[in-house]
């Protein structure tokens, strides 16, 4: 498959937790994006079950986040409150 790039901006404390979190998963951002994006493709086509992220919390947490979300249940936070 080819590969190509894309940017985005992210705030600083955010940049430095997906750095260490990918340090201490002894993977790279550019992976855990990956990862991330196809749960989240998988989790639309209903085909969940294909989902190939390395950290199972990470992924039990992704989804109970997404039906959170999809049942109107998550109270949002500005970034600030939260970091």
């Amino acid at each position: 498959m080819q590969k190509g790039k894309i940017n985005i901006t992210l705030d600083k404390d955010l940049i430095d937790y997906a750095k260490t979190y990918a340090e201490q998963q002894r993977t790279s951002v550019s992976e855990i994006i990956t990862q991330f994006l196809l749960n989240l493709k998988r989790t639309i086509e209903s085909n969940p079950t294909e989902v190939i992220l390395s950290d199972p919390d990470f992924r039990e947490s992704l989804l109970q986040t997404i039906s959170r979300i999809r049942s109107g249940k998550v109270k949002w936070f500005r970034y600030k409150e939260v970091f």
